[in-house]
């Protein structure tokens, strides 16, 4: 079985459960290591990771961060 968890999760949850198990480390991994920008943009930072910063990716990952800063962060 293989098992799903973060596929129920919206990107400001994902963020949460980042800082909740591994602190602003792990967030910091995940924003500065990771990449979602469907144009393949790896240049332009944004205080939620890098990207072109207008694909839907990167909108529903900015979206999420802001969410999360706002309540959470």
């Amino acid at each position: 079985m293989i098992e799903t968890p973060l596929m129920w999760l919206d990107k400001a949850q994902t963020w949460r459960l980042a800082h909740e198990l591994g602190g602003e480390a792990l967030v910091d991994l995940i924003r500065d290591e990771t990449h979602t920008c469907y144009l393949g943009d790896r240049d332009t930072a944004h205080e939620w990771g890098v990207g072109c910063g207008t694909c839907p990716a990167c909108k529903l990952r900015a979206a999420g961060w802001r969410r999360w800063r706002a309540t959470d962060g």
